[in-house]
């Protein structure tokens, strides 16, 4: 619980100090919003990897070497002079996305029966709450002592968890065993995001017909498209693609990338918006401590849908309730769209955004269970939950594209029209991912699965959706 609070609170540092990092370095929004997407970016590749080097008995190593990443990570963020050194700093910091599965994977592992099930609920409850405290807590350090004082805090918390987990976690007794990497997939994969975001992030610059930008959607396109070959023909591959047959796995994927896409344009955006002055015509002015607060009503939502996404999947079934998910998300960022004027407002769409995203993340894990055999079931939930944080990392780079569109040398600050359109984006890319979803579910096949195992996978695909992707245990820790 202590490792999960961990990177729950540290994967919040980056948000609200988006504009103070702008401020402080002399660069765009645009720049400083890659202090996010970076974090992202490194987790969808890190994720995988370590869960696949913690099977067995390395686990316990691994966590630890995660909650070190992240606390090294923090010291170089805290000292850091140049936007290059935040996000070297930054990077490391994304390794923690692995924390929470692994934590998971160890309740799994060292816990039975009611025992597990009570863990892995608190561990959900923790990084729910860890999420939501870290907005505001960040912004009370960085206001009165800098942003700097805010990573170091963050270096001190993850030292604590670090140490903590080698007092409290039993010795490894198991044999050491190889396990197999899928390296060429790792690195095909990172190459892959990172040409595609580099590409969104500079296309406004640049030019969108400029030779560098058609060179990075290019580059994008022909490392994705040999990853994906490559996941598909090897013995041991990094994500195992071939779940992606079943009509409603693949309803569930596409809705995770652009429900994704959808939970970071609403996330950056209100942070961006609160802090803006109001001199723009626009923005409130807020404190960082202001604009956090104004992000911890997502995760009070995060933490209330839970019991509300039971209820609906075992009153209309889970094939129902992820698109009505979906529809709430883009909902909330409707009436962003039409209606941004009033602080409350702010607040109250955050809470519902926090909903909606809960139902839908909370709902994957027990319609992919339902759709794939027993054997499979670890690898497509595993590849759901990176494909969150895949979207996630998009949106925060087509949040930071949009809003550079719409500032001009003219004012400082970006204009109004730039949020209502980015706004209006994320709305159409929910309503899709409710469409897609509900149409490709509606074909697929459902078997019955047991309401105990239902329930957990539920509280796993909550915990790991408030902060990045998780990565289960393959086949063997579900089965079990």
């Amino acid at each position: 619980m202590f490792a999960g609070l961990t990177v729950s609170v540290t994967s919040t540092l980056g948000t609200p100090l988006i504009p103070t990092i702008a401020d402080d370095f002399g660069v765009s929004l645009a720049t400083a919003q890659w202090m996010l997407t970076v974090t992202l970016l490194v987790g969808v590749v890190a994720t995988p990897v370590l869960g696949r080097l913690g099977d067995g008995p390395l686990r316990s190593r691994i966590l630890v070497g995660t909650l070190a990443a992240v606390a090294v990570g923090a010291a170089i963020s805290a000292t850091s002079h140049s936007m290059a050194q935040l996000l070297l700093g930054r990077s490391l910091m994304g390794i923690g996305f692995a924390t929470v599965p692994l934590a998971i994977s160890l309740a799994r592992e060292h816990l039975k029966g009611s025992r597990q099930t009570s863990a892995i609920a608190a561990l959900s409850i923790t990084v729910a709450v860890g999420a939501g405290l870290g907005f505001p807590i960040t912004g009370l350090i960085a206001e009165d002592l800098g942003f700097h004082a805010a990573f170091w805090f963050g270096t001190i918390f993850a030292t604590g968890a670090m140490v903590t987990v080698l007092l409290t976690l039993p010795r490894e007794r198991k044999a050491h065993r190889r396990v197999p990497m899928d390296y060429p997939g790792a690195i095909l994969l990172g190459a892959g995001l990172a040409a595609l975001l580099l590409a969104l992030s500079e296309a406004n610059r640049l030019g969108w017909g400029s030779t560098a930008i058609i060179g990075l959607f290019l580059l994008s396109a022909l490392s994705l498209a040999a990853w994906f070959w490559v996941e598909l023909r090897s013995d041991e591959p990094l994500i195992d693609l071939a779940s992606m047959s079943n009509p409603s796995v693949l309803g569930a994927n596409v809705a995770a990338v652009l429900l994704g896409i959808g939970l970071y344009i609403g996330m950056s955006l209100i942070n961006i918006l609160a802090q803006t002055p109001t001199e723009s015509g626009y923005g409130f002015g807020a404190s960082l401590v202001t604009a956090g607060l104004l992000l911890l009503p997502l995760s009070a939502g995060s933490l209330v849908s839970q019991p509300i996404a039971r209820r609906l999947v075992d009153r209309i079934g889970v094939e129902r309730t992820l698109p009505i998910g979906a529809v709430l998300v883009a909902a909330t960022l409707f009436w962003l769209t039409v209606g941004h004027s009033q602080i409350w407002e702010i607040g109250l769409t955050t809470c519902l955004l926090g909903i909606g995203i809960g139902v839908t993340f909370a709902t994957m894990p027990a319609l992919i269970v339902s759709a794939v055999p027993a054997e499979r079931t670890g690898s497509a939930i595993g590849l759901n939950q990176v494909l969150r944080t895949t979207g996630g990392s998009i949106g925060s780079a087509l949040s930071a594209m949009i809003i550079a569109s719409h500032t001009t040398d003219a004012s400082p600050y970006p204009q109004a029209s730039g949020f209502t359109e980015a706004f209006a984006a994320g709305v159409v890319i929910c309503l899709i991912a409710a469409g897609v979803s509900y149409l490709l579910m509606h074909r697929g096949r459902l078997h019955e699965v047991d309401r105990a195992e239902r329930d957990l996978l539920m509280e796993e695909g909550s915990a790991g959706g408030g902060v990045g992707p998780a990565v289960f245990d393959g086949e063997e820790m579900v089965s079990t």
